[in-house]
């Protein structure tokens, strides 16, 4: 007891002198736009939520091409592949709610279902009868309930290293581990060093040596935006169980990109996709990890032009 006791003490110590060095307030939206959010840059109100968006390309693209980020990431993941396709289809990226300079669902439901009625939503606002849904990683999951949910809205379906399955030896950044467990996600809300969401970003890139000090910036200070933090760890508890049922009804024609070198969601997921949607091509990117679009845009996107235009 009195061992434990002295363990216990120890822990409390170091966690008090982490929060002591290490406490991040919370960075207001106001404080951020400056930067992350320049022209073409806007807000548009959408299921009560100020959605940070941009919007480019062709007015009368029939098929727009919507890009959805993955977990605590922003719509600047697509900067690459935006610059490629804006001269030929119109492009919708966004933050979704609790992410990047969007705000958070007031009722704090981060459940897949509302995401996909968020998408609808979008669309609606936007005047968007049929899409091209490109998403990875989370957003690869809300881009293909979307097409289960509603295929009338989805033309052709993009999932870069999307989530579905339940993992088989991937091993994701530890903030996702800590984000499941929780004694540690009060310290997630509130002690983030920048030097901590390096490393979990360094995890997500098949090269590290790619990511710059303005990448890291990027990650770092969205994922402080007032009230972030809490949305990401709601977003964990919330987190749906994979049915492989939903995705073996997929119909549209769809392509899998999947980083090689992935090591939060593993190759063999990509096969599974693969396997059950019938109307798919894969391609692995051998070099690239969680995040290939960002990693190597001009080589991704290349693939996925093939695509429509086939």
């Amino acid at each position: 007891m009195k061992r434990a006791i002295i363990t216990l003490a120890a822990v409390f110590v170091l966690v008090a002198g982490l929060v002591g060095l290490e406490w991040t307030p919370d960075r207001s939206v106001d404080s951020l736009q400056a930067r992350w959010a320049p022209a073409p840059s806007k807000f548009v109100r959408i299921d009560g939520v100020s959605v940070h968006l941009r919007d480019q390309g062709p007015g009368n693209d029939r098929h727009p091409i919507v890009l959805i980020h993955g977990t605590a990431s922003s719509l600047h993941t697509w900067a690459g592949w935006v610059a490629a396709l804006k001269s030929q289809h119109r492009v919708v990226s966004l933050d979704l709610p609790g992410a990047g300079l969007s705000g958070q669902f007031p009722d704090d439901d981060y459940r897949i279902e509302h995401y996909t009625r968020f998408m609808e939503d979008l669309l609606n606002q936007l005047s968007i009868k049929h899409a091209i849904f490109v998403g990875n990683s989370l957003g690869g999951r809300i881009a293909w309930e979307t097409a289960v949910a509603r295929p009338d809205l989805v033309y052709r379906l993009v999932l870069i290293d999307s989530t579905g399955y339940p993992g088989e030896g991937g091993s994701p950044p530890i903030i996702f581990q800590m984000a499941k467990i929780p004694v540690f996600r009060w310290l997630i809300e509130h002690v983030t060093p920048r030097s901590f969401i390096k490393k979990n970003l360094m995890e997500a890139y098949g090269d590290p040596r790619k990511l710059t000090s303005d990448l890291v910036d990027r990650y770092y200070e969205l994922f402080l935006r007032a009230g972030n933090r809490r949305a990401f760890i709601l977003q964990f508890e919330q987190e749906p169980d994979s049915d492989s049922a939903r995705v073996r009804a997929i119909a549209i024609p769809t392509l899998i990109l999947w980083g090689g070198l992935d090591q939060v969601l593993p190759v063999s997921d990509a096969e599974r996709f693969h396997h059950d949607i019938v109307n798919s091509q894969l391609v692995v990117f051998s070099q690239l990890g969680h995040v290939p679009q960002e990693e190597s845009p001009a080589q991704t996107v290349k693939t996925m032009e093939d695509f429509l235009a086939r």
